[in-house]
């Protein structure tokens, strides 16, 4: 038997291998008589700053652990270390030949999943593979050239790829730790494994999908980029194939529709086939930035110290007359502000940081909720019409080749001005940033903002800048699957991923493809075991 023991506190200036006589102190044993000792989890309390601690969770054993466990029996932090093994993989036989569409973590998770229980996977992305889609991104930030098909939304790993690689979620799920597990194994860090608030930066992200590619290949996974779902073959109601690319079909017994939150043509082509989707709420806004210094004073007491990292935040504010929440979102520490559009004519942000978060500046998101009455009809197209409309309003702010539009943050308060600073490629044009969001948002925003600055004081400065708009917190709609994850019009069409409607962020879009190839193996054992 393993224990655990959470909440151990070391001084910034104590090094880890203090932890053993840290926890021997704690239980009133010897040090000796602890053996195995290991971090299950690293996180920081600051409290008390300008003094802060590093707080660990670590797993260790005794001689006699019962014993130890029953003279501690009042301490809560004390306990027998959970155990974990993920799911067995269900065997399928028979050449259950599956199409996985889309090569974000929950398409990539999926195909893993499905080739390790044996099926036949295709895996197909409408964008390039990571080295020429990094070529095309890097052509949009420095020239001001979009490609519609290969650029921050479209490719391999889809939008995480240029983000900050955050690996929190709110969901509680036993696959969390089988994620990260694979993760590691294909090159991100190990500290993601213990670490409260772990991330893989955009940097390591991408060496993780090199070797996340070739294990799928490994696997006989036929992985095809530059190949667009263009339409669904059905037969009594089944989907039964695909159309690619416009012109080849492509059959299948399942299919597993991985279509990321950007997939526009994707949600009309589904719509016009009948697929049953709904308009969901989701958040708009902008993109603030702060000397990544200006943070760490506010967060740890600390403008820089070589064993924290670039701080973090996590605002909200619920205004109770319009009964609206406006919040921070996506937090990058050290990163910078993208230009993360995917269609000519329209312009949204996003934030990215690299594994060491050591830019001059950190950003967050500070969006408003939007809810399906703000749309423009009730069809479920309805949230994407509205996105839409306020990306091509802030492309031509911003003068039409991709500038972001941007203001001080004192000035679009109206409480005076300061420096106009942005890492937003390729550049900003400073505007009235009111002008180019829905006036609810803008309200909303006024309205938070002096309160997110008595939470933090020194939030709102004369050093903060505002670049707009972030438009793509979520998808804006979801496309409805039963307890069987297939979608309640097309049986054999497994909608998965936050595309789908059914995520957030990395873990849990992950999370939720591994699920779904699950379904989708146990469902061919069972016609199986039938026949």
């Amino acid at each position: 038997m393993t224990l655990r023991l959470s909440q151990v506190a070391l001084d910034l200036d104590e090094d880890e291998s203090r932890l053993r006589h840290k926890v021997a102190e704690h239980l009133g044993i010897a040090a000796k008589e602890i053996s195995d000792l290991r971090i299950v989890r690293r996180g920081i309390d600051a409290r008390r700053k300008p003094r802060l601690f590093r707080i660990f969770s670590v797993d260790f054993e005794v001689a006699d652990q019962v014993a130890l466990l029953h003279r501690h029996r009042d301490n809560k932090n004390l306990r027998e270390a959970p155990g974990f093994s993920a799911p067995e993989i269900v065997p399928i036989t028979g050449g259950h030949r599956v199409l996985v569409v889309g090569m974000g973590p929950a398409g990539l998770f999926a195909a893993l999943r499905l080739a390790q229980s044996g099926a036949d996977v295709a895996l197909v992305e409408r964008g390039r593979e990571l080295e020429r889609r990094c070529a095309d991104v890097q052509n949009l930030w420095q020239e001001g050239v979009l490609d519609a098909e290969s650029n921050p939304q479209f490719g391999e790993g889809g939008a995480g790829t240029f983000s900050d690689g955050k690996l929190t979620t709110r969901i509680n799920d036993p696959w969390i730790p089988e994620v990260l597990r694979i993760l590691v194994e294909c090159g991100a860090p190990e500290d993601i494994l213990v670490e409260a608030k772990p991330h893989v930066g955009t940097d390591r992200l991408r060496r993780v999908l090199r070797n996340f590619r070739k294990r799928l290949i490994s696997l006989g996974v036929d992985i095809r980029f530059e190949t667009r779902l263009t339409g669904l073959l059905t037969r009594s109601g089944r989907v039964c194939g695909a159309i690619l690319n416009d012109r080849n079909e492509s059959p299948c017994a399942s299919l597993v529709l991985a279509p990321g939150h950007s997939a526009r043509d994707t949600y009309r082509m589904l719509h016009k086939q009948g697929v049953e989707m709904e308009t969901k709420p989701f958040a708009m806004g902008l993109r603030v930035e702060h000397p990544a210094a200006v943070i760490n004073a506010i967060q740890w007491g600390h403008a820089r110290h070589p064993r924290l990292p670039a701080a973090d935040y996590r605002l909200s504010h619920n205004n109770a007359v319009s009964g609206r929440g406006a919040y921070s979102f996506c937090m990058c520490p050290g990163g910078e502000v993208i230009v993360a559009s995917s269609e000519p004519g329209a312009l949204v942000v996003n934030g990215m940081s690299c594994f060491e978060r050591e830019g001059e500046f950190s950003n967050s998101a500070l969006v408003v909720s939007v809810r399906r009455d703000d749309f423009d009809g009730d069809d479920p197209l309805a949230g994407v019409r509205f996105q839409r409309r306020w990306e091509e309003k802030a492309f031509r702010s911003g003068g039409g080749n991709y500038f972001a539009p941007a203001q001080n943050l004192l000035r679009f308060l109206g409480m005076g001005s300061g420096p106009f600073k942005s890492t937003a490629r390729p550049g900003v044009r400073e505007v009235e940033l009111g002008d180019v969001l829905p006036s609810f948002v803008a309200d909303e925003l006024r309205e938070a903002l002096p309160w997110f600055g008595r939470k933090m004081p020194g939030f709102v400065s004369a050093e903060a800048t505002l670049t707009g708009i972030e438009s793509r917190t979520s998808a804006p709609l979801r496309i409805l699957r039963g307890a069987d994850g297939q979608s309640v019009s097309h049986a054999g069409l497994y909608p998965i991923g936050e595309g789908a409607g059914y995520a957030g962020g990395i873990v849990s879009s992950a999370v939720d493809g591994l699920k779904a190839a699950d379904l989708i193996a146990k469902q061919h054992c069972q016609n199986r075991n039938r026949k």
